[in-house]
C-alpha cells in the first residue's frame, strides 16, 4: 500500500535557526511522523542567516528556472535542499535574495524592521505550492506552522483548488503563542490576489497583522492545532467560533501519536 504523504510548511526549523517552541516542534514532528510510516516533505524559507556551507545546502537543479510575478515584478524562485542528520530527512528551502537578504532573519542587519514581511510571506507560501506542483508530489495532508505559512490554506482552497496534485489534500494549521507583532503592510491583501483568489477571500487581512494572518490560516484549514499553551485571547475566541476541529496543545514528546491520528482521520 502506498504511503500517506504529509507536507510540513514551517517558518522556522532547528538547527537551521535558534531553538524556539515552533522550531523545535518542526524538527521533532516530521521525524516522528516519518517513523510512523508516512512519506514526508518539509519546506521553510532560506533566511540569509542560514549558513549554507555548515548546513550543506545545495540547489535542486531540476527545479531551477522558476520565476514568480508578485506585484507586477518578476522574482527568481530558487530551491535548495539539505539533509537533517542522522535520520537523512530532507528539508527544502525557498530562496530569494530580495526577500531573504544575506545575514538576516526577521530584521535588517542594523536592526531595522523589514518593510516587506507581506511580500516575503506571499512569496514563500506560493513558492512552496508551486514547487510541490513541479515535483509532482501529491500530499494527503499539508500541515502549516507559523504566521509565515498562513496563506497556504487559502491558496490551496482557492488558487490551487482544481489542481490534480492537490485534489484530495486536507490542511492543518498550527497556532503558536505570538512572540512578536511584526508590522505587516496593509496592502498585503491586494498583493496576495492571484487567479482563483478574490478580494472577499482575503478580507481578513485587509488590515494585515500577525493575528489576522493566523485568522486567515484558521479560516481555510480543515483542522486547527494549538501549538502553544498560551494563545492570544482574541485569536482563541476566533478559533472556537470557527467551529473547526481543534486539537489541544501537546509537547514534542507527546505530540506524535495524536498528530498522526489526526492526519489519518482527515
Amino acid at each position: 500500500m502506498e504511503k500517506k504523504r504529509v507536507l510540513f510548511v514551517s517558518q522556522e526549523i532547528t538547527p537551521y535557526l535558534s531553538e524556539t517552541e515552533l522550531s523545535s516542534k518542526c524538527r521533532a514532528l516530521p521525524q516522528g511522523i516519518m517513523e510512523k510510516g508516512k512519506d514526508i516533505r518539509i519546506f521553510m524559507p532560506k533566511y540569509g542567516c542560514i549558513n549554507e556551507r555548515r548546513n550543506q545546502l545545495h540547489e535542486v537543479i531540476r527545479l531551477s528556472g522558476m520565476n514568480m510575478i508578485l506585484d507586477n515584478l518578476d522574482y527568481p524562485l530558487i530551491i535548495k535542499v539539505a539533509s537533517l542528520q542522522p535520520v537523512r530527512m530532507q528539508v527544502y528551502f525557498i530562496e530569494n535574495e530580495d526577500y531573504f537578504p544575506k545575514k538576516t532573519f526577521m530584521q535588517e542587519i542594523d536592526g531595522e524592521e523589514f518593510d516587506f514581511h507581506d511580500e516575503r510571506t506571499i512569496f514563500f507560501c506560493r513558492g512552496v505550492l508551486e514547487t510541490v506542483r513541479k515535483l509532482g508530489w501529491a500530499p494527503d495532508v499539508v500541515h502549516c506552522h507559523g504566521w509565515m505559512s498562513a496563506l497556504v490554506p487559502m491558496y490551496l482552497k482557492k488558487a490551487f483548488a482544481d489542481d490534480p496534485i492537490f485534489d484530495n489534500t486536507k490542511v492543518v494549521y498550527s497556532v503558536y503563542e505570538q512572540e512578536s507583532d511584526y508590522e505587516i503592510n496593509d496592502d498585503m491583501a491586494r498583493k496576495a490576489l492571484i487567479t482563483g483568489v478574490e478580494e472577499e477571500d482575503v478580507k481578513l487581512i485587509s488590515s494585515a497583522s500577525v493575528s489576522t494572518l493566523h485568522k486567515l490560516g484558521v479560516q481555510y484549514a480543515d483542522a486547527i492545532i494549538m501549538g502553544s499553551d498560551g494563545v492570544d485571547e482574541d485569536l482563541n475566541k476566533f478559533i472556537v467560533d470557527s467551529g473547526k476541529y481543534v486539537l489541544t496543545h501537546h509537547d514534542n514528546e507527546t505530540c506524535i501519536e495524536p498528530y498522526n491520528n489526526l492526519y489519518d482521520e482527515l
